[in-house]
């Protein structure tokens, strides 16, 4: 199978009115292909696209010389990237898809170097406040989270294959580490249905009739 659908058993139905537009959010680990994903069922749905902003971020590349000295920086910097864009989703109420959730940000990638000493307790509950206080009260729900999934080989090969410098320096424990942190927050996300893609089978660009098939699947969901 290319997907899978999960609903989650305590997910309440999202209360809609006519032209509310549909959003559907994008997870999966670095090198899963959300971008490319999000770009090609963008146009193949027609739903408007925002993209996770990797050139011409500041702390990036500091981030990838020293985790420690620049996680906090960072953290901070994606969510007030994530918050602006989700609260715009919400104030224009159009069908739109975006990569990579927000809820990665503090419950995949904070959680991650706090765990591994790279985030002191003081600033991780400072961005764990922030972040819960930015949700609640302003941010729109998804109404479907797409998780890209496969093999933690597969990902591997498609970050050397990329070959972006920076991620070069990066042991590949750091990817393997996010890997399973993945696998285990899925199980737990509650927000919305999530269609899980298995990205060892599926391919669109090498494979563009797959694309059809994932739409179809998609306005299912949504209708």
């Amino acid at each position: 199978m290319l997907t899978k659908l999960i609903v989650p058993n305590k997910l309440e139905p999202k209360e809609r009115k006519n032209g509310d537009g549909y959003f559907i959010t994008i997870s999966g680990n670095v090198g899963a292909g959300k971008s490319t994903f999000t770009e090609i069922m963008g146009n193949a749905l027609e739903f408007n696209t925002s993209f996770e902003k990797v050139v011409g971020n500041p702390y990036l590349s500091d981030f990838y010389e020293d985790q420690s000295r620049w996680s906090f920086h960072l953290q901070l910097y994606f969510l007030s990237q994530r918050f602006q864009d989700q609260k715009r989703i919400g104030e224009l109420n159009q069908n739109h898809i975006q990569d990579r959730s927000i809820y990665e940000d503090v419950e995949i990638f904070a959680k991650s170097l706090h765990d591994n000493k790279k985030m002191s307790d003081r600033d991780f509950d400072t961005y764990s406040e922030l972040f819960y206080c930015m949700m609640t009260p302003y941010l729109v729900k998804p109404d479907l989270m797409i998780f890209l999934d496969g093999s933690i080989d597969t990902i591997l090969k498609r970050i050397n294959q990329r070959g972006r410098e920076m991620e070069q320096k990066i042991p590949n424990d750091y990817w393997i580490d996010l890997h399973n942190r993945y696998k285990n927050w899925i199980k737990n996300y509650t927000h919305s249905p999530v269609l899980v893609i298995d990205i060892d089978k599926v391919d669109l660009i090498e494979k563009p009739e797959q694309v059809e098939i994932i739409t179809k699947e998609i306005k299912k969901i949504l209708k």
